[in-house]
């Protein structure tokens, strides 16, 4: 695996060193994906599986309940090439896991996001 080196200003990719690419020369970009809407019983290796028919995963997580321990029904994917992770959404999104229907699309950095809702 490549050395991170900080999210770029071209939202939810990473610059990384590696090859060529349209970032600059000596860069390779990452494309961290959302996915929403997710099975309860997947876990970040199913994620991770259904990701990689488009292309190598470089990390998958679902996102767990701190108190419950229990899936929270989305998660993340980090893709190494791009053009792959645009296919994996393309397909993807919309598609049927388990009777639900996925929410597929390129993750928002942190920064883009709204307020933080503190519901306790």
């Amino acid at each position: 695996m490549l050395p991170r080196l900080g999210w770029c200003e071209l939202g939810s990719h990473m610059l990384v060193a590696g090859d060529p690419s349209p970032a600059g020369k000596g860069a390779h970009l990452l494309m961290n994906i959302y996915v929403g809407n997710l099975p309860f019983r997947y876990d970040s290796e199913d994620l991770a599986a259904m990701f990689r028919r488009f292309g190598e995963v470089s990390s998958a997580q679902v996102i767990m309940d701190r108190d419950t321990g229990r899936s929270r029904g989305f998660g993340f994917v980090e893709m190494d090439d791009s053009e792959a992770a645009r296919r994996a959404i393309e397909e993807l999104d919309g598609f049927d896991a388990d009777g639900r229907r996925l929410t597929v699309n390129e993750a928002r950095p942190r920064s883009d996001r709204g307020p933080r809702r503190d519901w306790r």
